[in-house]
């Protein structure tokens, strides 16, 4: 009797807060976790993880010294990776950071590629004033995400953001670069001399927040550093 009056209230609380896929806004089936087994396997990976010549890499040719940068998901101005990637941002869908950074850790410890070997993964950090604007960073959760998985360390409160810039929608690429350059901080501290350090972000597109904000780790560190994105802009 008590097992069928929790089935009911579970049945209730579903008809009333619908547990819905985050991309395709479909009913979650049983075991199902944010995003369905669908939309798990049809989203558009890029497998960049895989090839060390990709497209993400070849943004920092000559500009930034890596070791490997690789983006889990194609990003396109319509579907269901641009809904994640609201649900992430603007919906305060946390959830759906930290889901991505699971799947995607499993997808590097299966192929056994660099990533899954670093030492310490940061997030992009947003200005104090985004940050209490927004309520929290979205990187962050992605980060955690690939961290729990991937067993390595995270933090948020090693690098700064001294500087709050401008949107970078709209801009060109000479215009995002002058609009980061020198904005970020690492803290002062020899604790990760040689060491390799993941730096993550939601989206790349051109690519200049990465890089500055690679550059002042490097610089204050001595690091190796390589890039993780939940997402590349086609």
């Amino acid at each position: 009797m008590l097992k069928s009056l929790q089935m009911i209230q579970c049945d209730i609380l579903n008809l009333l807060y619908p547990n819905l896929c985050a991309a395709c806004k479909s009913y979650l089936a049983i075991g199902e976790k944010i995003i369905c087994i669908s939309c798990e396997f049809k989203l558009p990976q890029t497998n960049y993880h895989l090839n060390k010549e990709n497209p993400i890499m070849k943004k920092f040719w000559g500009r930034l010294s890596l070791l490997h940068a690789a983006s889990y998901y194609q990003f396109l101005k319509t579907g269901k990776v641009q809904r994640l990637m609201h649900e992430l941002k603007y919906r305060n869908n946390t959830n759906v950071g930290e889901r991505i950074g699971e799947l995607y850790a499993y997808q590097l410890k299966q192929d056994e590629v660099i990533f899954a070997s670093a030492d310490l993964i940061i997030p992009i950090p947003l200005h104090y004033k985004k940050l209490r604007k927004r309520g929290y960073n979205q990187s962050d959760y992605f980060a955690k995400g690939l961290a729990e998985n991937l067993k390595i360390p995270w933090s948020n409160e090693l690098v700064e953001r001294t500087v709050n810039t401008d949107s970078q929608t709209g801009k060109d690429r000479m215009q995002r670069w002058e609009n980061v350059e020198q904005i970020f901080k690492a803290i002062e501290t020899d604790t990760f001399t040689d060491k390799h350090v993941i730096l993550v972000d939601d989206v790349v597109t051109t690519g200049s927040t990465l890089e500055a904000c690679a550059q002042s780790m490097i610089k204050q560190w001595k690091c190796e550093v390589s890039i993780l994105t939940i997402a590349s802009a086609v």
